[in-house]
């Protein structure tokens, strides 16, 4: 899963772009770009990655990804069959954190909405939102010039005020991200995406990175701020929850298709990372969607 930067700035007069994207699937590119990204999922559903986390998505989600946060979305494998008659929509708004001037966002007035930007550095998910924000955003797009800008800041102020969210990336991932951006963490990154459901190993990783395993484990710990074998159990345990929620797979599967060898292995690092067994975990999943 190769690392691309993308190139996002508008190509009209505009300080912002806004695009409804429809396809039988959402490309699988893991990227990054200098712009925050703001998508609603209007059609489909998968798996989303924003950093090192592993989410799923489906109608109505809102998030917005901060700049240069490197994401991927990913369907389900039912839209990839050939016969497959769905289709994954979704409305994906580009900007600058400055895209008014910085100092514009700095005033009194706008600095709530500065404060969202800077907060969107790990992603955010934003949670039992309101539709009527949706349908607003939607609207939006028809829009144009003077009353396209409002109607867009209108809706980043009620974004900035929703206080129900859920920051996605870890920090010791973005601050390595940022600080490493280099061809070393790319392989490293995409080793461990494309194989954490498999046997993957430090020695492998040491290899690519073209380091002795005992440098590799220092430097890996340095620029995550946590252990090699803590990062790709989080990710397992990230991908964990995603197939629980699915519920197409007892815990047993969900143990063995998350790459984890035991059940008591698997049940003791997802309450060391989840604060939870999967069991509860499942049950409070249930219990706060029902109130949704």
């Amino acid at each position: 899963m190769k690392l691309h930067k993308l190139d996002r700035s508008s190509t009209t007069n505009s300080s912002f772009t806004t695009k409804v994207n429809e396809y039988p699937y959402f490309l699988k590119i893991w990227h990054y770009h200098s712009e925050l990204e703001l998508v609603v999922i209007l059609k489909s559903e998968g798996t989303c990655f924003v950093g090192d986390s592993i989410e799923n998505f489906e109608v109505n989600n809102v998030v917005l990804i901060g700049e240069n946060l490197p994401h991927m979305w990913l369907n389900n494998e039912s839209y990839f069959k050939n016969d497959s008659i769905q289709t994954a929509k979704a409305i994906a708004i580009h900007f600058k954190k400055d895209y008014l001037g910085r100092p514009f966002f700095e005033t009194p007035e706008m600095i709530h909405i500065f404060k969202l930007f800077d907060r969107a550095k790990l992603g955010i998910k934003f949670l039992n939102i309101d539709k009527t924000i949706i349908s607003e955003i939607q609207s939006m797009i028809q829009l144009k010039g003077f009353e396209k800008t409002i109607a867009f800041l209108v809706i980043l102020n009620k974004l900035a005020k929703h206080k129900n969210i859920k920051q996605l990336s870890s920090m010791g991932f973005v601050n390595s991200f940022k600080a490493t951006r280099s061809d070393t963490q790319d392989r490293v990154h995409a080793y461990i995406f494309n194989n954490f459901t498999e046997n993957i190993t430090l020695e492998k990783a040491a290899k690519i990175a073209n380091m002795n395993t005992s440098a590799f484990s220092r430097y890996f710990k340095r620029v995550n701020k946590k252990t090699f074998s803590r990062y790709v159990t989080e990710i397992r345990i990230g991908y964990a929850c995603k197939l629980l929620i699915e519920n197409n797979l007892n815990i047993s599967g969900v143990c063995y298709e998350s790459g984890f060898k035991n059940i008591s292995n698997f049940n003791r690092q997802f309450r060391l990372v989840m604060n939870a067994t999967p069991t509860e975990y499942l049950r409070n999943y249930k219990n706060r969607t029902s109130l949704e």
